[in-house]
C-alpha cells in the first residue's frame, strides 16, 4: 500500500505531527529521569523505592517504570524510533517485530538493521517489565506471557494495516478524533499497562485484593461500635480502590498521589479529577 497516492487531510497531518510530537517529549522525559538516576536523585529501578524515597508515590512508581521499558526503544540508532508513528513504516515495522526471535535480555547490543533493532529493544522494555514484576513480587496471574499476548495485539494490527482501505479507515478515525493502531500507541499502551501492575505492587504488596481485605479488616476493629463511621470509611475505601483500578495512565493519578500508612489516597486540594487517559487521547482501536 502507498499512503502518498494521496495528498494527507489536515487532521491526518495533524495527528502525525501530534504522533511525533509525542515521541519526542517522551524521549526527553527519558534522557531526564535517566540523568536524574546517574546523579542518583533517584532510586532505581522505581519499583524499588519506598514511600520515603524521592518519588516514592504511586504515580512516580507507575509511570518512571514504564519509561525505564520505553527506554530501550527511545536507545535505537539515529532516533529511527520515530517510524513507530508513521502510517507508512507500519506494516515493515510490525513484519519485522513478528520474525524477530522472542530473546530474554535486559542488556542489549543493536544490529545496525533499524527494524530489527527496533524489534528487539521492543521485547527488551518487556524483558524489564517482567524482571522487575519479579522483584516486587507481582502476581503472576496478572502477569502471564507478556510476550505471547503483545504478538496476539501486534497480529491484528497487521491484519488491520494490511487490509485494503487502511489509509481510508486510518483518515476516518483521525477525523472523529479517535487514535488509529500506530505500533507506538500499542506498545506504550501496553507499557503502561504492565507497569501499573508493578507499580501496585511496590506500593500495596503482591495481592491488592489482600490489602483491601486487611484494610477493611483494620476498619471493622477501629470502628466496632461506630457502625455509621465503620460504612462511611468502607465505601471510602471502597471508591478510592475502584478509582484506582479504573484509571488508565500515570497522569489520572495526578490528584491521588499521596498515600496514608493505610493504604487510602488522600485527594490534593484544588484537583477533582481523577479519570485518567492513555498518551495521545483514546485507546487505540483495532476494528
Amino acid at each position: 500500500m502507498d499512503w502518498f497516492d494521496r495528498p494527507p487531510a489536515k487532521g491526518e497531518v495533524a495527528q502525525n505531527a501530534a504522533a511525533q510530537s509525542f515521541l519526542q517529549d517522551l524521549d526527553r522525559r527519558v534522557v531526564r529521569y535517566l540523568d536524574d538516576v546517574d546523579q542518583a536523585r533517584l532510586v532505581y529501578p522505581a519499583c524499588k523505592r519506598t514511600r520515603s524515597d524521592a518519588n516514592g508515590d504511586l504515580r512516580s512508581f507507575w509511570d518512571h517504570t514504564r519509561l525505564e521499558a520505553v527506554r530501550y526503544v527511545m536507545m535505537v540508532p539515529r532516533q529511527e524510533y520515530r517510524l513507530l508513528a508513521e502510517p507508512a513504516s507500519q506494516l515493515e515495522i510490525i513484519d519485522a517485530y513478528l520474525r524477530q526471535r522472542p530473546h530474554d535480555d535486559i542488556v542489549i547490543d543493536f544490529t545496525g538493521s533499524t527494524t530489527s533493532d527496533l524489534a528487539i529493544a521492543i521485547t527488551a522494555g518487556f524483558n524489564w517489565l517482567n524482571h522487575c514484576a519479579g522483584l516486587v513480587e507481582v502476581d503472576r496471574s496478572k502477569f502471564r506471557a507478556t510476550l505471547t499476548h503483545f504478538r496476539k495485539i501486534t497480529v491484528l494490527a497487521h491484519q488491520w494495516w494490511s487490509t485494503p482501505g487502511a489509509d481510508v479507515r486510518y483518515a476516518e478515525m483521525l477525523s472523529v478524533n479517535q487514535t488509529p493502531p500506530l505500533f507506538i500507541n500499542l506498545i506504550w499502551l501496553e507499557y503502561t499497562r504492565l507497569a501499573k501492575e508493578i507499580a501496585s505492587a511496590a506500593m500495596f504488596g503482591p495481592s491488592i485484593e489482600r490489602a483491601i481485605e486487611q484494610r477493611r479488616n483494620a476498619l471493622s476493629l477501629d470502628f466496632a461500635d461506630k457502625p455509621a463511621e465503620l460504612v462511611a470509611a468502607l465505601d471510602e475505601l471502597g471508591e478510592t480502590m475502584k478509582r484506582f483500578e479504573d484509571v488508565r495512565d500515570p497522569d489520572g493519578l495526578k490528584c491521588w498521589d499521596f498515600v496514608t500508612p493505610a493504604g487510602a489516597f488522600v485527594a490534593v486540594e484544588g484537583c477533582h479529577d481523577a479519570s485518567g487517559g492513555t498518551a495521545g487521547g483514546q485507546i487505540p482501536r483495532i476494528q
